[in-house]
């Protein structure tokens, strides 16, 4: 699981002369957007930098696009910049535990052609829970450059995702609960349901039952009824709970992942578009 990095792992580096190591805190909570940056006040990994999913995660909220849009590549690239990441150095995200958050941001760093980006496997909970120290102190790092090197075919919109409505060899996945799924609650949006043709696939469901990543033939098992072979396209609520899915997607050895980031936040915007709930199946 090559996108891991544990809390020994991290604390042994931070502690080494010599390592160029830039460490993210991604903390947040959709329903109480000042959450994540109030505990990250409250004591953070000494070091860390705080990236908020509404601010520095996403762009500009407008009518299509859905509720967490991508960033605009030049301010985000900045933003990367002022928190010390160039294209060379290490970056380790973390979340509360195995969250949705860091798995975001570790999606923007590798669509952005970063190279050398982690997630710090339990995030803080592990780290605290080791009793290594934690700081109030915030950073000022060094500026740096980053170049973005898009991936963009790892990315599809609206158009393309009805484009391949129907085709056999294209799955379209929903990564939200199966209740968000069905229709059957909905805190969020003014609709609920699910995209026609999606398939549920929880993302929490990538890890274990005491919240740790799955390993590669756990995740290969989930994963067993989408052809290792062909195109994948994750969705969620609004491109973050799905990027969990693509990161297991990938640690499972699938090539072809693609995230709809405006996802079922996007589709409902358009009135003509159809929902599908638990009373259509």
């Amino acid at each position: 699981m090559t996108f891991l990095v544990t809390v020994d792992w991290l604390h042994d580096r931070m502690n080494e002369s010599g390592e160029d190591i830039v460490v993210l805190d991604t903390r947040f909570d959709l329903h109480d957007s000042e959450v994540g940056h109030k505990a990250y006040l409250d004591g953070h990994i000494p070091g860390a930098v705080y990236l908020d999913l509404n601010q520095d995660l996403s762009g500009e909220k407008k009518q299509h696009g859905g509720s967490h849009p991508l960033p605009d590549i030049e301010t985000f690239a900045e933003r990367l910049g002022s928190a010390g990441i160039d294209n060379q150095k290490a970056v380790v995200i973390y979340d509360q535990g195995n969250d949705m958050f860091a798995s975001r941001c570790w999606w923007l760093l590798a669509y952005y052609g970063h190279e050398k980006v982690f997630l710090l496997d339990g995030g803080f909970a592990s780290w605290r829970d080791k009793g290594y120290p934690v700081s109030r102190k915030i950073p000022h790092p060094v500026p740096e450059t980053f170049l973005p090197k898009i991936q963009t075919e790892q990315v599809v919109d609206i158009d393309y995702v009805k484009q391949k409505a129907g085709d056999s060899n294209s799955h379209l996945i929903d990564s939200r609960s199966p209740q968000r799924y069905l229709g059957k609650t909905e805190p969020l949006y003014q609709k609920a349901g699910h995209i026609p043709g999606a398939k549920n696939f929880f993302w929490k469901q990538v890890l274990t039952d005491s919240g740790s990543w799955k390993s590669k033939a756990e995740l290969m098992d989930h994963f067993a009824s989408l052809p290792a072979d062909e195109e994948i396209i994750v969705s969620c609520g609004s491109g973050v709970s799905a990027c969990p899915n693509i990161i297991a997607l990938k640690a499972a050895g699938y090539q072809n992942v693609k995230l709809y980031p405006g996802s079922f936040s996007d589709w409902i915007s358009y009135p003509e578009n159809n929902v599908v709930t638990e009373k259509d199946e």
